[in-house]
């Protein structure tokens, strides 16, 4: 990526921000091209970029012979609530209706607003190419055997020590496992610490993916009221957890899935001390950690066990190719049981892919690459929100993601999105609707939007006409 273009999305932030502030109010005429480019020492084509990227979003227009104004804003959205959850687990039970939700969203022809998978456009993948023919040719022996037992390649294992700096670290090189995916390491720490009938506390909503995990190994769901912004109740967690009798606690705590919430340092730390005190162990899916939109990227709960309680698991999927099939488990002290169920369920991984993935860390060129990818992603995520508050129904709620590339929308109490998903998808409109993420079928009237693509306007169109559905159910 150019300075260039790192210049003018810089100056388009910080313009949004004023704008976000209200230190730029509506109506208000932004400082003219020249001035903009003497004041911020950039070029005048870099300013005249910049503002045509706040044109695109929404929030500023061009006037003939009058210069840039701030437009109306749109009226801001209340965020969804947090909504009181059951007291008792649940047996859980969507495997069958995701499914058929999720291959419908992927037919041809249908708007990728469903599965939270990303465009094509965004991924390295010509540079991944690369680098397997140069692995293919260093390494003409890695398809020759193979091993139940030594799994980890060491380049990939000391690239992700070196990452595990940005996460609160170092880690130890001993603590990882390197997996088929963050699914099988979710899967495989679940196996490690629960057996068919315990209990697992959850976010809610909660990730779709986690609940059909807690289904196929015959655990229960025990639900946790969880703020849009700040994640799971810690106080709430506490009251459950007094009287025992929950195995471990499943939590995205950066960027969570669906809510896009981050939880803040102090509730991290207080997590993992009553997780540790209480004998619950907790398996944390940071996939979205690097996926941070603003600031610096937070630390996982990780960051704060003290005792080797906490399992973080991960992947590459979400920021390279979901095609790598290629994640990892930091499993604390139960590092030799996650390592055990990893033998004796799918044994080693792929280690052309493992070699592939150390070379691309190791280059550098992963970070440049989260820096554009973060960029764009709080971009389409913004230019979603917008559009669904210009074409949903008008008490619509919408949450305001700090990470991830999904948005949550919570509609009047009066519409049914699974109802309504029939007659989206016969007009080729995917969503995920809201019940999916809870275990006992909450969140009839919300759903869940994929910001994986780039806002065009065959996403803008497809939004308006979900709105049109939602307004006339």
């Amino acid at each position: 990526m150019s300075e260039e273009l790192l210049r003018y999305e810089r100056l388009a932030a910080e313009l949004a921000g004023m704008i976000a502030n209200g230190i730029l109010s509506h109506g208000e005429r932004l400082p003219s091209v020249r001035r903009l480019s003497q004041e911020k020492r950039v070029s005048v084509s870099t300013v005249v970029q910049a503002l045509r990227q706040l044109e695109d979003r929404g929030l500023v227009e061009a006037r003939p012979q009058s210069g840039h104004f701030v437009r109306r804003a749109m009226p801001l959205r209340a965020e969804p609530v947090v909504r009181l959850t059951p007291e008792a687990p649940i047996p859980v039970d969507i495997s069958q209706r995701l499914v058929r939700v999720l291959q419908a969203g992927t037919r041809r022809g249908v708007a990728p607003l469903a599965a939270a998978l990303p465009a094509p456009s965004l991924l390295p993948v010509a540079a991944l190419h690369r680098l397997y023919a140069g692995v293919a040719r260093r390494h003409p022996k890695l398809l020759e055997g193979g091993s139940h037992i030594n799994t980890d390649e060491p380049a990939l294992v000391r690239q992700l020590v070196r990452r595990s700096l940005a996460w609160g670290g170092p880690l130890a090189a001993e603590e990882f496992v390197i997996t088929n995916s963050c699914t099988e390491a979710l899967g495989l720490c679940l196996r490690a610490v629960t057996k068919p009938g315990d209990t697992v506390a959850v976010e809610s909503p909660a990730y779709y993916l986690m609940l059909q995990l807690l289904e196929t190994l015959g655990l229960k769901a025990l639900e946790i009221p969880t703020d849009p912004r700040t994640g799971m109740s810690v106080e709430a967690l506490d009251l459950a957890t007094r009287n025992g009798g929950i195995a471990a606690c499943l939590i995205v705590s950066n960027g969570s899935n669906p809510l896009g919430c981050v939880m803040p340092d102090s509730k991290k730390r207080q997590f993992s001390e009553l997780t540790a005190a209480r004998g619950v162990a907790v398996i944390e899916d940071d996939i979205y950690g690097d996926l941070h939109l603003g600031g610096e990227r937070p630390w996982p709960i990780k960051a704060f066990d003290k005792t080797g309680n906490v399992m973080l698991c991960s992947s590459f999927s979400k920021c390279l190719s979901p095609s790598l099939r290629i994640g990892f488990v930091a499993a604390g002290r139960r590092r030799p049981a996650i390592a055990l169920q990893k033998t004796i369920t799918s044994g080693g991984t792929n280690p052309i892919t493992q070699l592939v993935l150390a070379e691309y860390l190791e280059s550098g060129a992963y970070e440049r690459h989260l820096r554009s990818l973060r960029r764009t992603y709080e971009r389409q995520v913004e230019a979603m929100r917008l559009a669904v508050g210009r074409y949903f129904p008008a008490a619509t709620r919408i949450a305001q993601p700090l990470g991830g590339y999904v948005l949550w929308v919570e509609l009047p109490e009066e519409i049914d999105t699974t109802r309504l998903y029939e007659r989206a998808i016969a007009e080729n409109l995917a969503y995920v609707p809201g019940e999916l993420f809870s275990a006992s079928g909450m969140y009839r009237n919300c759903l869940r939007l994929n910001c994986g693509n780039p806002h065009t306007p065959e996403i803008e169109d497809a939004v308006r006409r979900l709105g049109a559905i939602f307004s006339s159910p």
